[in-house]
């Protein structure tokens, strides 16, 4: 049976008051290069930006927040390729405790070597053989410490959702909202606060095309879960929505759209070189279906991007901008 929706616009707005001051409030930017080439007004926020290069943070840290002081002493365990890895170990260095994450073994080095930086001890699991969440629930059943989900729990939902709330500041009369697609709770935050704040806009979530697991279980009604995806947007490399996410998702969405690895790169290829941004494969996946034409808006519409993240691997990062 698939729960309620459970997130509303009151636990993002104080989600924001328990992160205010701790967190960036990044920017959002207008490029005209953008404009030209999608034939909408673009309008980009930089979570790429954000504190440990993700929006991960914000989840991350509401979630500690809301724990007590002797919940918060035990410690954390987490599960994560890499941004919301970051995003933990810097909350629990943050709030003076310590997490566990668990990583898949082929997590890029670059986020590996952010999440040891930040005081975090890694466990490593399998992402083709292994239950990664239930490597983690082992984990919390051995050291009692509290797990703090990458997306599938209303403190993580809300924080992610504070995005939205800036960007709707600086952009309040948007025609459609875009994010990227993982296990759902960025988009699960951010399209509450949209569909409150702005009840006509148009809210698409967007999928690499070998990672469409949500854009499935929207046309199914139920989720629906794939083998693992060979994306190269890693952070998206998810075999269902979640849970909690959802219902939410399913509530808000007009639709998800479907991109292909190559245009998620060329996305980020036009980041780099025209709008002077770099962000990693899945920061670029929302802006990539705006480019390939894939948003269903008249020309000259006023179109937000969430650009999630840029935390890309430098070798990765030249050899695109080679390509190019």
């Amino acid at each position: 049976m698939t729960p309620p929706a459970t997130l509303t616009l009151d636990d993002v707005e104080a989600a924001a008051r328990r992160l205010a001051g701790r967190i960036h409030r990044t920017p959002t930017v207008r490029s005209d290069a953008l404009d030209e080439l999608s034939g909408f007004r673009v309008f980009l926020k930089c979570e790429s930006l954000q504190r440990a290069g993700s929006f991960k943070i914000r989840g991350a840290l509401n979630k500690l927040l809301t724990l007590d002081d002797a919940e918060r002493a035990r410690g954390v365990v987490a599960y994560s390729s890499g941004n919301h890895a970051q995003g933990v170990a810097l909350a629990a260095r943050m709030l003076g405790t310590r997490a566990i994450i668990c990583m898949p073994r082929d997590a890029p080095a670059g986020k590996l070597q952010a999440t040891r930086a930040l005081g975090a001890e890694v466990v490593f699991y399998d992402r083709l053989t292994d239950d990664r969440a239930a490597v983690a629930a082992r984990l919390v059943a051995e050291t009692g410490r509290v797990l703090v989900p990458p997306y599938d729990d209303p403190a993580i939902m809300a924080g992610q959702g504070t995005a939205a709330l800036e960007l709707l500041e600086d952009a309040p009369d948007l025609d459609a909202l875009l994010a990227p697609v993982g296990g759902g709770g960025l988009m699960a935050g951010v399209s509450t606060v949209a569909r409150a704040r702005r009840p006509g806009i148009a809210i698409y979530g967007v999928e690499a095309d070998t990672a469409n697991d949500t854009y499935l279980s929207l046309r199914k009604g139920e989720r629906v879960t794939i083998p693992p995806p060979p994306t190269i947007a890693d952070g998206i490399r998810i075999q269902t929505p979640g849970a909690l996410t959802f219902p939410v998702l399913r509530a808000n969405l007009a639709d998800v759209l479907l991109v292909s690895d190559d245009e998620i790169l060329a996305a980020l290829r036009v980041l780099a070189l025209r709008a002077h941004l770099v962000v990693e494969p899945t920061g670029a996946v929302a802006l990539a279906a705006v480019l390939a034409g894939r948003l269903p808006a008249p020309r000259g519409a006023r179109v937000g991007v969430v650009l999630s993240g840029g935390n890309v691997d430098p070798a990765l990062l030249g050899e695109i901008l080679r390509a190019a």
